[in-house]
């Protein structure tokens, strides 16, 4: 078993104090850029889509689309009133040297950024349905965290909206209603909900064992960048089929009808039980708020995606 240095003098405390307050820094003005700009991927589908599209009052939604995009960026204010609740997906290598101070790394970001950005206070107590009035309370912000090996960090940023979720869901089917249950379900919901959540949409799908394992999944599922493939060719034609029976549905830009309802449809997939078939369905608006950013080894905060 490797084992690691010592950095207990007062000096390397010290510079860890001051290297996880410039990483909060950092992360807090990306997630400022995240609420006011799209990734570079879901910008260049949303204006592909407006490009091939013919229906007259689909190009309408989608030069209002483009032309919140640019004002959004001239003006440094956010594409959309909601602001959602931040979710981080964290990927640390095991021998990160910030590991032990990662989240609250994390949450000091997000905390500086509902004040700069600014973003807006969405976090509501299940109960009283009282605002926090801060996005801070149990599970807020949500952090997912996967630990491997080496000694860098990956944070996936998501600003997860309230429309963009209404159309989601985890159930557990018995194996014979199975792939093709599942498939009706999906079409359903957004044939259902879709409009509400401001398409043109991303789905992400979940299979797995158990409802909660099917959720998270469709929840990474979501994230993934347009254009990727699933490497599993069942799981691949899955998405194949899926984005050419919603777009059939002609939902279009907002539900004013169009050639186009979805960016794009991403699965993943676990292992089931013999007596279950788990599937999950996240949704996500035109507005998609994700990013990913790298801590290198040398404690920098890159990213791929503005």
């Amino acid at each position: 078993m490797k084992v690691p240095k010592e950095r207990n003098t007062m000096e390397s405390l010290e510079n860890d104090v001051k290297i996880g307050k410039e990483i909060e820094s950092d992360l807090a003005r990306l997630l400022c850029l995240l609420a006011t700009h799209l990734p570079k991927d879901i910008k260049k589908r949303i204006e592909e889509m407006a490009e091939n599209e013919n229906d007259a009052a689909a190009k309408k939604v989608y030069d209002c689309m483009l032309e919140n995009m640019s004002l959004a960026d001239s003006l440094a204010r956010p594409l959309c009133q909601d602001t959602g609740i931040p979710n981080f997906y964290v990927k640390a290598g095991a021998d990160f040297p910030l590991l032990g101070s990662l989240e609250n790394i994390i949450k000091n970001a997000a905390a500086r950024a509902f004040r700069d950005a600014p973003l807006r206070p969405n976090a509501v107590d299940p109960f009283t349905s009282k605002n926090t009035g801060n996005n801070e309370g149990p599970l807020a912000p949500y952090i997912d965290w996967q630990i491997v090996e080496g000694n860098e960090a990956e944070i996936t940023a998501y600003l997860c909206g309230g429309g963009c979720s209404l159309p989601g869901f985890a159930l557990v089917l018995t194996p014979g209603e199975g792939i093709e249950k599942a498939k009706d379900l999906i079409i359903a919901k957004v044939l259902e909900k879709g409009v509400n959540a401001c398409p043109p949409l991303i789905l992400g799908v979940g299979i797995g064992a158990s409802a909660d394992i099917a959720g998270k999944l469709s929840k990474k599922a979501l994230l993934r960048k347009i254009g990727s493939v699933n490497a599993d060719p069942h799981a691949a034609a899955l998405e194949k089929e899926l984005f050419e029976k919603v777009n059939l549905l002609r939902i279009g830009p907002s539900g004013m009808g169009g050639a186009e309802s979805v960016l794009a449809v991403n699965v993943e997939f676990g292992v089931r039980h013999p007596a279950t078939f788990a599937v999950a369905l996240a949704t996500g608006c035109w507005a998609t708020r994700r990013a990913t950013f790298r801590i290198g080894s040398d404690l920098k905060i890159t990213t791929e995606d503005f």
